[in-house]
């Protein structure tokens, strides 16, 4: 009977258990135990109902495209669960000069595959839409090392795409800044289009056929739950066995013994066959800390940053007046202290009765971090403030919900790929230890799930 230990109780963490339980009611013969610190599973999955309103507190959707997340629902019975974002009405805008410019048509990510909507928008000035053109004859690049997103994108498009577009864009994902974040981690597609046609727009032309060809059947850009992103968390929990589910368990250090591994809890010891460790990188240093000095070095390196989302709910009136779309980013440069802010009943129509305005707005980074200390309602003023400077909204919301979230979100720096060699080969010198969760190879839900999966497939193999 091979006995592994989970540390971590998030959503890579049930992912993990997931995988050993389907494998035990296969007939493979294991048993498992999963340790969470804190008195609730599920991580940052969390919801709240109110006033017919589903609140998210942690991310409220994934991509569609990643299909892990999807799958493991799918395994649970909860397709009928599954809904899609409302594309149809699919507008994003960007605050430029205290003005909400939506994004022009054709615009995939930061790169132009349509001239016109591009040429005639106001969200770039005549520099910017000349380097555009420009960039269409930029010739094939192999980068003989990693580089920031922000680099990256300037030597294509220039400063202000950077400004405007890519680090709004990716502050959104991973709340950091473009100038921290590695390329060939965080958009390795384009590093490989790079390299391949030189110009980002002729490789996404290149690709534009292809992509028409099957937008018939592509699936919505988003993907959630009717009834939230947590009920993903509890079905799954609901499937495992209790017994085995220890919560306010926080794991003070694991050490190898002969044979597998000792993890310790409040000064009691339990031995186990193999180990995965679904925690933070810092946290998973700590408890590394003694069985690989080095391996605990290289996973308390990788940084993390903090973010807040408040949930606030306004009455029909409200409603009416907001503008179409999914909602709205903030440049740095445009010095509101919000970043963004998503119209959840029109991205997903589900989340807020037809006479509701549900609005989710959006602190990471060094944002996140000036504003902490502030009370609840000190908070909610700040976001009050800057919604009636944007979209002139002085009305008093119905309620308010601020969700703190530190250090929670993993920043992929420069040379991250090259840390996560070094990470592999040091952990592969500890038999029987598997690592899960967002520190790695991607930060949303469906990455988590596929890493707790991954994790587990590994530490059930013999040997």
């Amino acid at each position: 009977m091979t006995r592994i230990a989970i540390i971590g109780g998030g959503i890579s963490g049930l992912s993990a258990a997931f995988e050993l339980e389907q494998q035990r009611r296969g007939g493979v013969e294991l048993e498992y135990v999963l340790y969470e610190s804190s008195s609730s599973l599920g991580g940052v999955l969390r919801t709240e109902h109110m006033d017919g309103c589903t609140v998210e507190a942690g991310p409220d959707s994934f991509v569609s495209e990643k299909p892990w997340a999807a799958d493991l629902c799918r395994e649970l019975g909860l397709g009928d669960q599954l809904i899609g974002s409302n594309d149809a009405d699919r507008k994003t805008y960007i605050l430029t000069h205290g003005r909400l410019i939506e994004m022009p048509d054709g615009l995939m990510f930061m790169v132009p595959t349509k001239i016109l909507p591009t040429g005639f928008s106001p969200l770039f000035s005549w520099k910017t839409k000349l380097r555009m053109m420009r960039e269409l004859y930029h010739p094939p690049r192999a980068a003989d090392q990693d580089e920031s997103v922000a680099v990256f994108v300037e030597r294509h498009y220039g400063p202000e795409m950077v400004d405007r577009l890519a680090d709004p864009l990716l502050s959104g994902v991973y709340g950091g800044e473009a100038a921290n974040l590695s390329v060939r981690a965080v958009l390795p597609r384009f590093a490989d289009m790079e390299r391949t046609h030189g110009s980002l727009g002729r490789a996404m032309l290149a690709a534009r056929k292809k992509m028409k060809a099957m937008r018939k059947s592509a699936p919505p850009l988003f993907t959630s739950l009717k009834s939230g992103m947590q009920y993903l968390a509890e079905t799954v929990v609901t499937y495992l066995t209790p017994e085995w589910l220890l919560k306010n368990a926080p794991v003070e250090v694991i050490e190898p013994q002969e044979g597998g591994w000792a993890v310790s809890v409040r000064a009691e010891s339990n031995h186990f066959d193999k180990v995965i460790v679904a925690l933070p990188a810092p946290a998973a240093a700590q408890i590394l800390r003694n069985v690989s000095p080095e391996l605990a070095h290289e996973l308390s390196a990788v940084q993390y940053s903090s973010s807040i989302t408040v949930g606030l709910a306004f009455d029909r009136e409200v409603r009416q007046s907001l503008p179409p779309g999914f909602g709205f980013l903030v440049p740095r440069s445009e010095g509101k202290q919000l970043l963004a802010a998503t119209f959840v009943h029109n991205k997903f129509p589900h989340r807020a009765p037809e006479d509701r305005a549900l609005l989710r707005c959006f602190f990471a980074g060094v944002n996140a971090e000036t504003v902490w200390p502030l009370s609840d309602e000190q908070i909610v003023g700040i976001v009050r403030n800057d919604l009636q400077q944007i979209l002139g909204l002085r009305a008093e919301p119905l309620f308010a919900r601020v969700y703190k979230w530190k250090s929670a979100m993993a920043q992929y720096g420069v040379r991250h790929l090259e840390r996560l060699g070094r990470i592999e080969h040091l952990r592969r010198q500890l038999p029987g230890l598997a690592l899960a969760g967002n520190a790695y190879r991607g930060i949303g839900v469906p990455d988590c799930v596929r890493s707790g999966r991954d994790a587990a497939r590994e530490a059930s193999k013999s040997g």
